[in-house]
């Protein structure tokens, strides 16, 4: 009886090593992880990418061309990634009130472009490391400070995408005036 009692407990591994396997393999998955999502992280931007291309293509006079880009534009908005960000409440909160602000510019931006302009600069000042050329939005960049890692970059990301927005439709309407100015002197000059 008390060699039956011996064989039931005997363990050919140790828990120590058992214990270490399972680190091991834990931190193998975590690096899975971590790779998985930054390649989702890529893919996400890709797509921000070829919108803003297909949306600067749009500009063109050519029906053809622009069929293929509202085709194009259609097609990559089809393709959703989405890396999902665990969050505190107070993150949560502060990454609310940053879209919120983001937002708010955003629809006041045809009403008045320049100012727009310039309150998109100042919250990208917020973003940066470097010394911006422009002032801070300091309460903006207390609020992005509260907000999670992954959407500090986000927000960043977003505000960039939105300032070369702006300054694209900003020469695509000094481009087209100056065209219209150029038609103009043309029909006044030949006549």
């Amino acid at each position: 009886m008390n060699e039956a009692t011996v064989s039931k407990f005997s363990r050919s591994m140790s828990m120590a090593d058992r214990s270490g396997r399972l680190l091991e393999s834990l931190d193998q998955l975590e690096f899975r992880v971590e790779a998985l999502r930054e390649t989702a992280t890529a893919m996400e931007q890709e797509r921000e990418s070829i919108l803003e291309m297909v949306q600067s293509l749009q500009n063109g006079e050519r029906e053809e061309l622009h069929l293929t880009a509202n085709r194009l534009l259609g097609r990559t908005l089809c393709v959703e990634v989405s890396v999902g960000t665990v969050r505190s409440s107070q993150q949560e909160d502060a990454l609310r009130q940053a879209t919120g602000m983001i937002d708010e510019i955003v629809t006041k931006l045809l009403q008045d472009t320049g100012c727009s302009r310039q309150r998109l600069m100042a919250l990208h000042a917020a973003c940066v490391t470097e010394a911006p050329p422009v002032a801070i939005d300091q309460k903006f960049q207390a609020i992005v400070i509260s907000c999670a890692m992954e959407d500090q970059k986000k927000i960043k990301r977003r505000l960039e995408t939105l300032l070369r927005n702006v300054l694209n439709a900003e020469n695509t309407i000094k481009l087209m005036d100056s065209q219209k100015l150029d038609q103009a002197g043309s029909v006044n000059g030949s006549s």
